[in-house]
Protein backbone atom coordinates (compact mmCIF):
# COMPACT_ATOMS: atom_id res chain seq x y z
CA UNK A 1 0.00 0.00 0.00
CA UNK A 2 3.16 2.13 -0.31
CA UNK A 3 1.65 3.52 -3.47
CA UNK A 4 -0.39 5.80 -1.89
CA UNK A 5 2.48 8.21 -1.26
CA UNK A 6 3.05 8.67 -4.75
CA UNK A 7 -0.52 8.44 -5.96
CA UNK A 8 -2.12 10.76 -3.97
CA UNK A 9 0.70 13.38 -4.64
CA UNK A 10 0.48 12.85 -8.37
CA UNK A 11 -3.25 13.26 -8.54
CA UNK A 12 -2.73 16.50 -6.67
CA UNK A 13 -0.15 18.14 -8.96
CA UNK A 14 -2.95 17.18 -11.88
CA UNK A 15 -5.22 18.87 -9.92
CA UNK A 16 -2.93 21.63 -9.25
CA UNK A 17 -2.54 22.52 -12.74
CA UNK A 18 -5.93 22.08 -14.22
CA UNK A 19 -6.60 24.88 -12.18
CA UNK A 20 -3.92 26.86 -12.18
CA UNK A 21 -3.87 27.01 -15.76
CA UNK A 22 -7.65 27.81 -15.16
CA UNK A 23 -6.75 30.42 -12.72
CA UNK A 24 -4.77 32.15 -14.90
CA UNK A 25 -6.76 31.96 -18.03
CA UNK A 26 -9.60 33.86 -16.67
CA UNK A 27 -7.18 36.56 -14.98
CA UNK A 28 -7.74 35.67 -10.88
CA UNK A 29 -4.72 35.92 -8.35
CA UNK A 30 -2.68 33.02 -6.87
CA UNK A 31 -4.87 30.82 -4.91
CA UNK A 32 -2.52 30.97 -2.03
CA UNK A 33 -1.71 34.20 -1.88
CA UNK A 34 -5.68 34.87 -1.83
CA UNK A 35 -6.16 32.11 0.94
CA UNK A 36 -3.61 34.24 3.04
CA UNK A 37 -4.68 38.08 2.77
CA UNK A 38 -8.11 38.07 1.39
CA UNK A 39 -11.01 38.58 4.00
CA UNK A 40 -12.72 35.70 5.73
CA UNK A 41 -15.96 35.50 3.80
CA UNK A 42 -13.54 35.12 0.57
CA UNK A 43 -10.86 33.39 2.44
CA UNK A 44 -13.94 30.44 3.47
CA UNK A 45 -15.34 30.83 -0.51
CA UNK A 46 -11.27 29.71 -1.39
CA UNK A 47 -10.94 27.44 1.42
CA UNK A 48 -14.16 25.24 -0.15
CA UNK A 49 -12.85 25.80 -3.61
CA UNK A 50 -9.49 23.89 -2.83
CA UNK A 51 -11.50 21.06 -0.46
CA UNK A 52 -13.98 20.49 -3.64
CA UNK A 53 -11.10 20.28 -6.00
CA UNK A 54 -8.82 17.42 -3.99
CA UNK A 55 -12.30 16.09 -2.50
CA UNK A 56 -11.92 13.00 -4.69
CA UNK A 57 -7.96 13.03 -3.77
CA UNK A 58 -8.77 13.30 0.11
CA UNK A 59 -11.81 10.22 -0.35
CA UNK A 60 -9.39 7.94 -2.49
CA UNK A 61 -6.73 8.61 0.56
CA UNK A 62 -9.04 7.42 3.34
CA UNK A 63 -9.89 4.53 1.85
CA UNK A 64 -6.27 3.15 0.65
CA UNK A 65 -5.36 4.14 4.56
CA UNK A 66 -8.80 1.86 5.84
CA UNK A 67 -7.76 -0.77 3.28
CA UNK A 68 -4.18 -0.27 4.65
CA UNK A 69 -5.45 -0.74 8.58
CA UNK A 70 -7.61 -3.43 8.15
CA UNK A 71 -4.86 -5.69 6.45
CA UNK A 72 -2.38 -4.45 9.07
CA UNK A 73 -3.94 -4.13 11.95
CA UNK A 74 -7.22 -6.18 11.48
CA UNK A 75 -9.72 -3.39 11.81
CA UNK A 76 -9.90 0.48 11.51
CA UNK A 77 -7.79 1.44 14.67
CA UNK A 78 -6.51 5.09 13.54
CA UNK A 79 -9.14 7.41 12.06
CA UNK A 80 -7.56 10.27 12.87
CA UNK A 81 -4.49 8.97 10.99
CA UNK A 82 -6.00 8.52 8.03
CA UNK A 83 -7.34 12.01 7.85
CA UNK A 84 -4.13 13.51 8.61
CA UNK A 85 -2.54 11.51 5.98
CA UNK A 86 -5.01 12.32 3.53
CA UNK A 87 -4.57 15.56 4.04
CA UNK A 88 -1.01 15.74 3.63
CA UNK A 89 -0.71 13.70 0.76
CA UNK A 90 -3.86 15.40 -0.82
CA UNK A 91 -4.43 18.59 -0.34
CA UNK A 92 -1.08 20.24 1.15
CA UNK A 93 0.38 19.30 -2.33
CA UNK A 94 -2.46 20.89 -4.25
CA UNK A 95 -2.14 24.38 -1.91
CA UNK A 96 1.59 24.50 -2.71
CA UNK A 97 1.62 23.67 -6.08
CA UNK A 98 -1.31 25.85 -7.51
CA UNK A 99 0.60 29.08 -7.18
CA UNK A 100 3.34 27.99 -9.46
CA UNK A 101 1.30 26.12 -12.08
CA UNK A 102 -0.67 29.77 -12.62
CA UNK A 103 2.76 31.38 -12.54
CA UNK A 104 3.94 28.92 -15.45
CA UNK A 105 0.31 29.73 -17.38
CA UNK A 106 0.67 33.30 -17.08
CA UNK A 107 3.91 33.50 -17.98
CA UNK A 108 3.18 31.23 -21.01
CA UNK A 109 0.20 33.41 -21.78
CA UNK A 110 1.84 36.25 -22.08
CA UNK A 111 4.90 34.66 -24.40
CA UNK A 112 1.95 33.69 -26.43
CA UNK A 113 -1.00 35.82 -26.79
CA UNK A 114 -1.97 34.58 -30.17
CA UNK A 115 -2.22 30.83 -28.36
CA UNK A 116 -5.42 29.81 -28.34
CA UNK A 117 -6.98 26.44 -26.53
CA UNK A 118 -9.22 25.66 -29.70
CA UNK A 119 -6.05 26.49 -32.20
CA UNK A 120 -4.56 24.19 -34.58
CA UNK A 121 -0.79 23.64 -35.65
Amino acid sequence: MSFRFFLQPTMALITAAIDGVRDARSGKPPYAWLMAHSAEPERRAKWREGVTATARILLLGVVMDVIYQVRVFGGFRYPNEAFVLAVVLGFLPYLVLRGPFDRLARFWIRRHPNHRKDSTP
